[in-house]
Protein backbone atom coordinates (compact mmCIF):
# COMPACT_ATOMS: atom_id res chain seq x y z
CA UNK A 1 0.00 0.00 0.00
CA UNK A 2 1.34 3.45 -0.96
CA UNK A 3 -0.19 6.90 0.22
CA UNK A 4 0.02 9.66 -2.65
CA UNK A 5 0.70 13.06 -0.72
CA UNK A 6 -2.15 15.28 -0.55
CA UNK A 7 -0.57 18.48 -1.98
CA UNK A 8 1.21 16.40 -5.04
CA UNK A 9 0.60 19.67 -8.21
CA UNK A 10 -0.49 18.13 -10.73
CA UNK A 11 0.50 20.60 -13.80
CA UNK A 12 4.24 19.49 -11.99
CA UNK A 13 3.28 15.49 -12.22
CA UNK A 14 2.14 16.08 -15.65
CA UNK A 15 5.07 17.92 -16.61
CA UNK A 16 7.62 15.07 -14.89
CA UNK A 17 5.50 12.52 -16.83
CA UNK A 18 6.19 14.05 -19.89
CA UNK A 19 9.98 14.49 -19.48
CA UNK A 20 10.34 10.69 -17.92
CA UNK A 21 8.61 9.66 -21.16
CA UNK A 22 10.86 11.40 -23.66
CA UNK A 23 14.18 10.70 -21.71
CA UNK A 24 13.54 7.17 -21.44
CA UNK A 25 12.83 6.57 -25.05
CA UNK A 26 15.76 8.60 -26.13
CA UNK A 27 18.36 5.98 -27.59
CA UNK A 28 16.62 2.63 -27.20
CA UNK A 29 17.23 -0.19 -29.52
CA UNK A 30 15.71 -3.24 -30.76
CA UNK A 31 15.63 -6.34 -28.27
CA UNK A 32 16.36 -9.59 -29.27
CA UNK A 33 13.38 -12.20 -28.39
CA UNK A 34 11.09 -14.60 -30.04
CA UNK A 35 9.72 -12.55 -33.75
CA UNK A 36 6.72 -15.13 -33.80
CA UNK A 37 5.44 -14.19 -30.87
CA UNK A 38 3.16 -10.44 -30.26
CA UNK A 39 4.02 -8.99 -27.50
CA UNK A 40 0.85 -7.18 -25.90
CA UNK A 41 1.54 -5.04 -23.28
CA UNK A 42 -1.39 -4.49 -20.34
CA UNK A 43 -1.43 -2.59 -17.28
CA UNK A 44 -2.23 -5.51 -14.62
CA UNK A 45 -2.71 -9.23 -14.60
CA UNK A 46 -6.36 -10.65 -15.56
CA UNK A 47 -8.27 -11.09 -12.18
CA UNK A 48 -9.68 -14.80 -12.66
CA UNK A 49 -10.01 -16.60 -16.58
CA UNK A 50 -12.85 -18.35 -15.59
CA UNK A 51 -15.68 -16.26 -17.93
CA UNK A 52 -18.36 -17.19 -15.36
CA UNK A 53 -16.37 -15.59 -12.55
CA UNK A 54 -14.00 -12.80 -14.08
CA UNK A 55 -15.60 -9.36 -14.25
CA UNK A 56 -12.22 -6.77 -14.50
CA UNK A 57 -11.34 -5.81 -17.86
CA UNK A 58 -8.65 -7.98 -18.36
CA UNK A 59 -10.16 -10.77 -17.75
CA UNK A 60 -12.92 -10.00 -20.16
CA UNK A 61 -11.06 -8.99 -22.95
CA UNK A 62 -8.61 -12.05 -23.13
CA UNK A 63 -11.93 -14.40 -22.32
CA UNK A 64 -13.11 -13.18 -25.21
CA UNK A 65 -10.62 -14.86 -27.33
CA UNK A 66 -10.41 -17.88 -25.67
CA UNK A 67 -14.36 -18.67 -25.37
CA UNK A 68 -17.50 -18.12 -27.15
CA UNK A 69 -21.13 -17.78 -25.94
CA UNK A 70 -24.50 -19.04 -27.33
CA UNK A 71 -24.54 -15.90 -29.63
CA UNK A 72 -22.65 -12.77 -30.89
CA UNK A 73 -23.21 -9.62 -31.78
CA UNK A 74 -22.31 -7.41 -34.23
CA UNK A 75 -21.49 -3.86 -34.84
CA UNK A 76 -24.89 -2.52 -34.47
CA UNK A 77 -25.33 -4.68 -31.20
CA UNK A 78 -27.93 -7.35 -33.40
CA UNK A 79 -27.39 -11.11 -32.47
CA UNK A 80 -25.46 -13.35 -34.72
CA UNK A 81 -24.93 -17.16 -34.30
CA UNK A 82 -21.90 -18.20 -32.24
CA UNK A 83 -21.88 -21.53 -30.50
CA UNK A 84 -25.54 -21.63 -31.46
CA UNK A 85 -26.00 -21.84 -35.01
CA UNK A 86 -29.85 -21.03 -34.82
CA UNK A 87 -32.10 -20.25 -31.71
CA UNK A 88 -36.13 -19.97 -31.65
CA UNK A 89 -38.28 -19.05 -28.85
CA UNK A 90 -40.88 -21.25 -29.22
CA UNK A 91 -42.91 -18.79 -26.49
CA UNK A 92 -42.40 -16.15 -24.52
CA UNK A 93 -41.43 -18.26 -21.48
CA UNK A 94 -39.35 -21.02 -23.64
CA UNK A 95 -36.10 -20.56 -25.77
CA UNK A 96 -34.34 -23.57 -28.23
CA UNK A 97 -30.86 -22.93 -29.11
CA UNK A 98 -29.49 -25.46 -31.58
CA UNK A 99 -25.75 -26.03 -31.30
CA UNK A 100 -23.32 -25.81 -34.05
CA UNK A 101 -22.33 -29.26 -34.95
CA UNK A 102 -18.47 -30.22 -34.96
CA UNK A 103 -17.53 -27.91 -32.46
CA UNK A 104 -14.67 -29.36 -30.10
CA UNK A 105 -12.97 -27.35 -27.32
CA UNK A 106 -9.10 -26.95 -26.78
CA UNK A 107 -8.42 -30.29 -25.27
CA UNK A 108 -10.58 -32.20 -28.26
CA UNK A 109 -13.43 -32.83 -26.99
CA UNK A 110 -16.53 -32.20 -28.11
CA UNK A 111 -19.06 -29.47 -27.10
CA UNK A 112 -22.48 -30.53 -26.14
CA UNK A 113 -25.60 -29.56 -24.61
CA UNK A 114 -24.61 -30.70 -21.05
CA UNK A 115 -21.21 -28.06 -21.19
CA UNK A 116 -24.01 -25.21 -21.80
CA UNK A 117 -26.61 -26.83 -18.62
CA UNK A 118 -23.33 -26.68 -16.73
CA UNK A 119 -22.19 -23.95 -17.46
CA UNK A 120 -25.12 -21.77 -16.77
CA UNK A 121 -26.28 -23.98 -13.61
CA UNK A 122 -23.26 -24.05 -11.70
CA UNK A 123 -23.47 -20.35 -11.44
CA UNK A 124 -27.13 -20.51 -10.34
CA UNK A 125 -26.27 -22.95 -7.73
CA UNK A 126 -23.44 -21.60 -6.31
CA UNK A 127 -21.09 -24.59 -7.06
CA UNK A 128 -19.41 -21.44 -8.48
CA UNK A 129 -19.73 -18.26 -6.74
CA UNK A 130 -20.25 -15.89 -9.41
CA UNK A 131 -20.87 -12.12 -10.04
CA UNK A 132 -22.81 -12.90 -13.09
CA UNK A 133 -24.80 -15.56 -11.44
CA UNK A 134 -27.86 -13.00 -11.05
CA UNK A 135 -27.73 -12.28 -14.76
CA UNK A 136 -29.84 -15.32 -15.17
CA UNK A 137 -32.16 -15.10 -12.48
CA UNK A 138 -34.75 -15.12 -15.00
CA UNK A 139 -34.07 -18.75 -15.64
CA UNK A 140 -36.19 -21.81 -14.44
CA UNK A 141 -34.46 -24.57 -15.85
CA UNK A 142 -31.80 -24.90 -18.67
CA UNK A 143 -31.87 -28.73 -19.68
CA UNK A 144 -30.43 -30.55 -22.49
CA UNK A 145 -33.06 -32.94 -25.02
CA UNK A 146 -30.53 -34.14 -26.86
CA UNK A 147 -26.43 -33.61 -27.34
CA UNK A 148 -27.07 -30.64 -29.59
CA UNK A 149 -30.46 -29.30 -28.35
CA UNK A 150 -30.59 -26.65 -25.12
CA UNK A 151 -34.08 -25.32 -23.71
CA UNK A 152 -34.27 -22.73 -21.41
CA UNK A 153 -37.51 -22.15 -19.40
CA UNK A 154 -37.60 -18.95 -18.17
CA UNK A 155 -40.33 -18.07 -15.00
CA UNK A 156 -40.48 -14.39 -16.44
CA UNK A 157 -40.17 -13.02 -20.13
CA UNK A 158 -36.14 -11.50 -20.18
CA UNK A 159 -35.14 -9.22 -22.83
CA UNK A 160 -31.92 -9.51 -21.50
CA UNK A 161 -31.44 -13.04 -21.88
CA UNK A 162 -29.17 -13.40 -25.62
CA UNK A 163 -27.41 -10.42 -24.38
CA UNK A 164 -26.03 -12.46 -21.32
CA UNK A 165 -25.39 -15.58 -22.95
CA UNK A 166 -23.33 -13.45 -25.82
CA UNK A 167 -19.75 -13.61 -26.60
CA UNK A 168 -18.35 -11.24 -23.79
CA UNK A 169 -20.64 -11.75 -20.92
CA UNK A 170 -20.08 -15.10 -20.68
CA UNK A 171 -18.10 -17.95 -21.92
CA UNK A 172 -19.07 -21.73 -22.46
CA UNK A 173 -16.92 -24.29 -20.43
CA UNK A 174 -16.39 -27.93 -20.23
CA UNK A 175 -19.30 -29.71 -18.05
CA UNK A 176 -17.95 -30.34 -14.78
CA UNK A 177 -15.32 -27.61 -14.79
CA UNK A 178 -14.97 -26.05 -11.05
CA UNK A 179 -13.85 -24.24 -9.24
CA UNK A 180 -9.90 -24.06 -9.93
CA UNK A 181 -11.14 -24.03 -13.53
CA UNK A 182 -8.95 -20.29 -13.75
CA UNK A 183 -5.95 -22.31 -13.67
CA UNK A 184 -6.13 -24.01 -16.86
CA UNK A 185 -9.35 -22.71 -18.85
CA UNK A 186 -10.51 -24.39 -21.56
CA UNK A 187 -12.73 -22.76 -24.11
CA UNK A 188 -13.84 -23.09 -27.57
CA UNK A 189 -12.76 -19.82 -29.14
CA UNK A 190 -10.20 -18.69 -31.20
CA UNK A 191 -7.15 -18.64 -29.57
CA UNK A 192 -6.14 -21.26 -26.27
CA UNK A 193 -4.50 -21.09 -22.96
CA UNK A 194 -0.89 -21.72 -22.53
CA UNK A 195 0.13 -20.65 -19.18
CA UNK A 196 -0.18 -18.04 -16.79
CA UNK A 197 2.19 -16.12 -14.22
CA UNK A 198 -0.03 -13.99 -11.89
CA UNK A 199 1.60 -10.42 -11.93
CA UNK A 200 4.00 -11.51 -14.85
CA UNK A 201 1.77 -12.50 -18.35
CA UNK A 202 -0.89 -14.41 -19.80
CA UNK A 203 0.56 -16.59 -23.14
CA UNK A 204 -2.20 -17.85 -25.55
CA UNK A 205 -1.66 -19.29 -29.14
CA UNK A 206 -3.70 -20.31 -31.88
CA UNK A 207 -6.46 -22.78 -31.49
CA UNK A 208 -6.01 -24.89 -34.81
CA UNK A 209 -9.78 -26.35 -33.95
CA UNK A 210 -11.11 -23.20 -34.04
CA UNK A 211 -15.11 -23.60 -35.87
CA UNK A 212 -14.22 -19.99 -37.48
CA UNK A 213 -11.72 -18.44 -38.84
CA UNK A 214 -8.43 -19.24 -37.79
CA UNK A 215 -6.30 -16.35 -36.37
CA UNK A 216 -2.90 -16.04 -38.54
CA UNK A 217 -1.24 -14.83 -35.24
CA UNK A 218 0.32 -18.01 -33.65
CA UNK A 219 1.11 -17.17 -30.24
CA UNK A 220 0.55 -14.17 -28.38
CA UNK A 221 2.27 -13.43 -24.57
CA UNK A 222 0.14 -10.58 -22.41
CA UNK A 223 3.11 -8.62 -20.45
CA UNK A 224 1.97 -7.54 -17.14
CA UNK A 225 3.94 -3.76 -17.21
CA UNK A 226 2.22 -1.66 -14.78
CA UNK A 227 4.45 1.11 -14.86
CA UNK A 228 3.26 2.75 -18.06
CA UNK A 229 6.82 4.83 -18.26
CA UNK A 230 8.00 1.48 -19.06
CA UNK A 231 5.40 0.45 -21.00
CA UNK A 232 6.13 3.53 -23.35
CA UNK A 233 10.04 2.08 -23.15
CA UNK A 234 9.25 -1.27 -24.20
CA UNK A 235 7.01 -0.58 -27.06
CA UNK A 236 10.09 1.76 -28.49
CA UNK A 237 12.71 -0.15 -28.10
CA UNK A 238 10.87 -3.53 -29.82
CA UNK A 239 10.66 -5.54 -26.82
CA UNK A 240 6.29 -5.05 -27.04
CA UNK A 241 4.57 -4.86 -29.97
CA UNK A 242 0.83 -3.08 -28.57
CA UNK A 243 -0.84 -1.53 -25.97
CA UNK A 244 -4.36 -0.88 -25.84
CA UNK A 245 -6.11 2.27 -23.84
CA UNK A 246 -3.05 1.98 -20.85
CA UNK A 247 -0.38 4.42 -21.70
CA UNK A 248 -0.50 8.15 -20.67
CA UNK A 249 -1.64 10.71 -23.39
CA UNK A 250 1.25 12.70 -22.85
CA UNK A 251 2.91 9.72 -24.48
CA UNK A 252 1.37 9.58 -27.55
CA UNK A 253 2.88 12.33 -29.73
CA UNK A 254 6.34 11.20 -28.99
CA UNK A 255 5.41 7.76 -30.11
CA UNK A 256 3.40 8.33 -32.89
CA UNK A 257 6.51 10.43 -34.03
CA UNK A 258 8.41 6.81 -33.44
CA UNK A 259 9.54 5.02 -37.17
CA UNK A 260 8.46 1.84 -35.83
CA UNK A 261 5.14 2.37 -34.34
CA UNK A 262 1.40 3.50 -35.30
CA UNK A 263 -1.09 5.09 -33.03
CA UNK A 264 -4.78 4.56 -33.98
CA UNK A 265 -7.98 5.76 -32.41
CA UNK A 266 -11.51 5.78 -32.42
CA UNK A 267 -13.95 6.83 -30.90
CA UNK A 268 -15.12 4.47 -28.08
CA UNK A 269 -17.74 3.06 -25.58
CA UNK A 270 -15.83 2.53 -22.31
CA UNK A 271 -16.57 5.19 -19.81
CA UNK A 272 -14.58 5.52 -16.71
CA UNK A 273 -16.50 6.71 -13.68
CA UNK A 274 -16.37 7.45 -10.17
CA UNK A 275 -18.43 5.43 -7.96
CA UNK A 276 -19.46 5.40 -4.20
CA UNK A 277 -20.25 3.31 -1.17
CA UNK A 278 -23.78 4.47 0.14
CA UNK A 279 -23.31 2.63 3.27
CA UNK A 280 -20.44 5.35 3.94
CA UNK A 281 -21.87 8.03 6.34
CA UNK A 282 -20.75 10.61 4.11
CA UNK A 283 -21.39 9.42 1.24
CA UNK A 284 -24.89 8.19 1.73
CA UNK A 285 -25.89 11.87 1.94
CA UNK A 286 -26.49 12.86 -1.76
CA UNK A 287 -25.76 16.85 -1.13
CA UNK A 288 -22.45 15.00 -0.87
CA UNK A 289 -22.48 13.33 -3.01
CA UNK A 290 -23.26 15.94 -5.81
CA UNK A 291 -21.16 18.27 -4.58
CA UNK A 292 -18.29 15.86 -5.44
CA UNK A 293 -20.02 16.35 -8.96
CA UNK A 294 -19.98 19.95 -9.01
CA UNK A 295 -16.09 20.02 -7.64
CA UNK A 296 -15.06 18.39 -10.78
CA UNK A 297 -13.83 20.52 -14.11
CA UNK A 298 -14.61 17.12 -16.29
CA UNK A 299 -13.67 20.00 -19.68
CA UNK A 300 -10.46 20.35 -17.74
CA UNK A 301 -9.33 17.21 -17.16
CA UNK A 302 -10.17 15.35 -20.94
CA UNK A 303 -7.84 18.16 -22.10
CA UNK A 304 -5.17 18.34 -19.58
CA UNK A 305 -5.19 14.56 -18.81
CA UNK A 306 -6.43 12.90 -21.91
CA UNK A 307 -5.30 15.53 -24.45
CA UNK A 308 -8.74 15.43 -25.71
CA UNK A 309 -9.20 11.45 -26.35
CA UNK A 310 -12.51 11.92 -24.55
CA UNK A 311 -16.41 13.02 -24.57
CA UNK A 312 -18.30 14.22 -21.32
CA UNK A 313 -20.43 11.54 -20.57
CA UNK A 314 -24.07 11.54 -19.24
CA UNK A 315 -25.06 8.37 -18.88
CA UNK A 316 -23.73 4.89 -18.65
CA UNK A 317 -25.01 4.26 -22.57
CA UNK A 318 -22.95 5.77 -25.05
CA UNK A 319 -24.81 8.59 -27.24
CA UNK A 320 -25.80 6.45 -30.04
CA UNK A 321 -27.33 3.58 -27.85
CA UNK A 322 -31.79 3.70 -28.89
CA UNK A 323 -31.95 3.94 -25.26
CA UNK A 324 -29.40 6.95 -24.25
CA UNK A 325 -30.81 10.09 -22.85
CA UNK A 326 -29.70 13.62 -22.32
CA UNK A 327 -32.44 14.95 -20.81
CA UNK A 328 -31.10 14.61 -17.08
CA UNK A 329 -29.75 16.28 -13.89
CA UNK A 330 -26.31 17.71 -15.02
CA UNK A 331 -23.42 18.91 -13.34
CA UNK A 332 -21.30 21.03 -14.53
CA UNK A 333 -18.41 22.18 -12.99
CA UNK A 334 -19.56 24.89 -10.06
CA UNK A 335 -17.08 25.13 -6.74
CA UNK A 336 -19.86 27.46 -5.52
CA UNK A 337 -22.99 25.20 -5.84
CA UNK A 338 -20.87 22.39 -4.19
CA UNK A 339 -19.81 24.65 -1.05
CA UNK A 340 -23.35 25.68 -1.06
CA UNK A 341 -24.49 21.75 -0.92
CA UNK A 342 -22.17 21.13 1.95
CA UNK A 343 -22.72 23.80 4.27
CA UNK A 344 -26.89 22.98 3.60
CA UNK A 345 -25.84 19.52 4.75
CA UNK A 346 -24.39 20.75 7.60
CA UNK A 347 -20.73 20.35 6.78
CA UNK A 348 -18.84 23.73 7.24
CA UNK A 349 -15.46 24.49 7.04
CA UNK A 350 -13.09 23.45 10.27
CA UNK A 351 -10.51 26.11 10.89
CA UNK A 352 -7.56 24.56 8.71
CA UNK A 353 -10.47 24.82 6.30
CA UNK A 354 -11.16 21.27 5.59
CA UNK A 355 -14.99 19.50 6.06
CA UNK A 356 -14.25 16.05 6.28
CA UNK A 357 -11.59 13.25 4.69
CA UNK A 358 -12.60 10.98 2.31
CA UNK A 359 -10.75 7.79 1.54
CA UNK A 360 -10.16 6.88 -2.56
CA UNK A 361 -8.93 3.73 -3.42
CA UNK A 362 -7.07 3.23 -7.11
CA UNK A 363 -4.77 0.63 -8.50
CA UNK A 364 -1.07 1.35 -9.26
CA UNK A 365 -1.92 2.24 -12.58
CA UNK A 366 -0.39 5.67 -13.64
CA UNK A 367 -3.42 6.86 -15.37
CA UNK A 368 -5.60 6.14 -12.61
CA UNK A 369 -3.25 7.44 -10.13
CA UNK A 370 -2.83 10.66 -11.97
CA UNK A 371 -6.95 11.40 -12.40
CA UNK A 372 -7.04 10.58 -8.53
CA UNK A 373 -4.44 13.35 -7.94
CA UNK A 374 -6.42 15.57 -10.25
CA UNK A 375 -9.40 15.01 -8.37
CA UNK A 376 -7.43 15.32 -4.78
CA UNK A 377 -6.68 18.92 -5.77
CA UNK A 378 -9.70 19.19 -7.10
CA UNK A 379 -12.45 18.09 -3.83
CA UNK A 380 -9.52 20.31 -1.93
CA UNK A 381 -10.92 23.51 -3.24
CA UNK A 382 -14.38 22.79 -1.40
CA UNK A 383 -12.99 21.49 1.45
CA UNK A 384 -13.20 17.76 0.92
CA UNK A 385 -9.40 16.08 1.59
CA UNK A 386 -9.54 13.45 -0.45
CA UNK A 387 -6.71 10.55 0.84
CA UNK A 388 -5.40 8.38 -1.74
CA UNK A 389 -4.12 5.04 -1.09
CA UNK A 390 -3.10 2.87 -4.52
CA UNK A 391 -2.89 -1.05 -4.43
CA UNK A 392 -1.69 -3.82 -6.53
CA UNK A 393 -4.74 -4.13 -9.35
CA UNK A 394 -5.69 -7.72 -7.72
CA UNK A 395 -5.83 -6.20 -3.73
CA UNK A 396 -7.61 -3.37 -5.23
CA UNK A 397 -10.18 -5.05 -7.35
CA UNK A 398 -10.86 -7.25 -4.46
CA UNK A 399 -11.72 -4.42 -2.17
CA UNK A 400 -13.93 -2.80 -4.76
CA UNK A 401 -15.99 -6.31 -5.27
CA UNK A 402 -16.76 -6.67 -1.89
CA UNK A 403 -17.39 -3.44 -0.95
CA UNK A 404 -14.79 -2.39 1.09
CA UNK A 405 -13.73 1.22 0.09
CA UNK A 406 -15.46 5.12 -0.08
CA UNK A 407 -14.95 5.88 -3.27
CA UNK A 408 -13.10 4.42 -6.64
CA UNK A 409 -12.87 5.11 -10.50
CA UNK A 410 -13.22 2.03 -12.80
CA UNK A 411 -14.21 2.08 -16.75
CA UNK A 412 -17.09 0.18 -17.39
CA UNK A 413 -15.51 -1.79 -20.96
CA UNK A 414 -18.02 -3.18 -23.24
CA UNK A 415 -20.83 -4.19 -20.57
CA UNK A 416 -22.58 -0.77 -20.84
CA UNK A 417 -22.95 -0.66 -24.62
CA UNK A 418 -26.40 -2.86 -23.36
CA UNK A 419 -28.89 -0.80 -20.79
CA UNK A 420 -29.02 -4.58 -19.02
CA UNK A 421 -26.47 -2.71 -17.27
CA UNK A 422 -28.18 -0.45 -15.50
CA UNK A 423 -29.71 -3.59 -13.60
CA UNK A 424 -26.29 -4.91 -12.98
CA UNK A 425 -24.97 -1.84 -11.35
CA UNK A 426 -27.96 -0.61 -9.75
CA UNK A 427 -30.94 -3.17 -8.91
CA UNK A 428 -31.39 -3.97 -5.12
CA UNK A 429 -30.85 -7.51 -6.00
CA UNK A 430 -27.45 -7.21 -7.85
CA UNK A 431 -25.73 -6.00 -4.35
CA UNK A 432 -22.56 -7.90 -4.84
CA UNK A 433 -20.78 -10.83 -5.28
CA UNK A 434 -24.49 -11.67 -6.72
CA UNK A 435 -23.65 -8.49 -9.42
CA UNK A 436 -21.71 -5.28 -9.12
CA UNK A 437 -23.73 -3.21 -7.47
CA UNK A 438 -20.72 -2.78 -5.03
CA UNK A 439 -21.96 0.71 -3.29
CA UNK A 440 -25.10 -0.84 -2.21
CA UNK A 441 -27.43 1.71 -3.80
CA UNK A 442 -31.25 0.50 -3.44
CA UNK A 443 -34.23 2.36 -5.11
CA UNK A 444 -37.35 0.68 -5.48
CA UNK A 445 -39.03 2.79 -7.74
CA UNK A 446 -36.07 2.38 -9.85
CA UNK A 447 -36.27 -1.46 -8.94
CA UNK A 448 -39.62 -1.63 -10.39
CA UNK A 449 -38.54 0.55 -13.76
CA UNK A 450 -35.80 -2.33 -14.51
CA UNK A 451 -37.97 -5.12 -14.37
CA UNK A 452 -40.55 -3.54 -16.60
CA UNK A 453 -38.03 -2.99 -18.89
CA UNK A 454 -36.60 -6.30 -18.89
CA UNK A 455 -40.06 -7.71 -19.83
CA UNK A 456 -41.62 -5.64 -22.10
CA UNK A 457 -42.36 -6.11 -25.46
CA UNK A 458 -42.82 -3.17 -26.17
CA UNK A 459 -39.93 -1.01 -27.30
CA UNK A 460 -41.42 2.47 -26.78
CA UNK A 461 -42.50 1.33 -22.99
CA UNK A 462 -38.56 0.13 -22.80
CA UNK A 463 -37.37 3.31 -23.68
CA UNK A 464 -39.52 5.52 -21.35
CA UNK A 465 -38.03 2.99 -18.43
CA UNK A 466 -34.77 3.43 -19.46
CA UNK A 467 -35.32 6.98 -19.69
CA UNK A 468 -36.55 7.15 -16.22
CA UNK A 469 -34.02 5.22 -15.06
CA UNK A 470 -31.25 7.74 -16.34
CA UNK A 471 -32.81 10.57 -14.75
CA UNK A 472 -33.04 8.77 -11.23
CA UNK A 473 -29.48 7.99 -11.51
CA UNK A 474 -28.17 11.24 -12.70
CA UNK A 475 -30.57 12.68 -9.92
CA UNK A 476 -29.17 9.99 -6.64
CA UNK A 477 -25.82 9.62 -7.87
CA UNK A 478 -24.80 6.59 -6.61
CA UNK A 479 -21.70 6.89 -8.98
CA UNK A 480 -20.34 9.65 -11.37
CA UNK A 481 -20.08 9.41 -15.20
CA UNK A 482 -17.15 10.66 -16.10
CA UNK A 483 -16.50 10.62 -19.73
CA UNK A 484 -16.61 8.10 -22.97
CA UNK A 485 -12.59 7.55 -23.86
CA UNK A 486 -11.67 6.82 -26.84
CA UNK A 487 -10.11 3.48 -28.22
CA UNK A 488 -6.44 3.84 -28.67
CA UNK A 489 -4.09 1.26 -30.01
CA UNK A 490 -0.23 1.66 -30.25
CA UNK A 491 1.49 -0.80 -31.98
CA UNK A 492 4.43 -1.84 -34.27
CA UNK A 493 4.25 -1.29 -37.83
CA UNK A 494 5.07 -5.36 -38.20
CA UNK A 495 1.78 -5.55 -36.62
CA UNK A 496 -0.80 -5.02 -39.73
CA UNK A 497 -4.52 -5.48 -39.88
CA UNK A 498 -5.26 -3.79 -36.62
CA UNK A 499 -8.27 -1.86 -35.98
CA UNK A 500 -9.16 -0.26 -32.59
CA UNK A 501 -12.32 -1.25 -31.18
CA UNK A 502 -14.86 1.37 -29.47
CA UNK A 503 -15.09 -0.83 -26.48
CA UNK A 504 -11.05 -1.68 -26.47
CA UNK A 505 -11.69 -5.48 -26.97
CA UNK A 506 -8.83 -7.59 -28.30
CA UNK A 507 -11.01 -9.12 -30.70
CA UNK A 508 -9.19 -7.62 -33.77
CA UNK A 509 -6.47 -10.12 -32.99
CA UNK A 510 -8.42 -12.73 -34.91
CA UNK A 511 -7.86 -10.94 -38.12
CA UNK A 512 -4.22 -9.43 -37.38
CA UNK A 513 -1.07 -10.17 -39.43
CA UNK A 514 2.77 -10.49 -38.29
CA UNK A 515 4.62 -9.58 -40.93
CA UNK A 516 8.16 -11.79 -40.21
Amino acid sequence: MRRVPQTINRTTLLSLLALAVLVSLVGCHSAQRDLDTVVFLIESSPANLDPRIGTDGQSEHIDELLFDGLVAHDASFRFTPALAERWEQTDPLTLVFHLRPGVRFHDGRALTARDVVWTINSMRSGAVISPKAASYASVNTVAASDDQTVVFHLKHEDNFLLTNLSTGAIGIVPEGSGRNFWLHPVGTGPFRFVSQQIDQNVVIERNPLSWGAVPKLDRVRFAVVPDAITESLELEKGSGDLAVNSLPMDSLPILASRPNLLVEDTEGTQIQYLAFNLRDPLLKDVRVRQAIAFSIDRGLIIQSLMHGHARPALSLLPPQHWAFTGDVARYDFNPARAAALLDAAGYTRHPNGIRFHLVMKTSTDQGTRLLAAVLQQQLAAVGIALDLRSYEFATFYSDVTRGAFQMYSLRWIGGNEQPDIFSYVFATANFSPKGANRGHYSNPRLDLLLDDAAQSQDAAQRRADYIETQQILARDLPAINLWYQDSIVVHNRRLTHVIPTPSGSYTFLETAVLAR
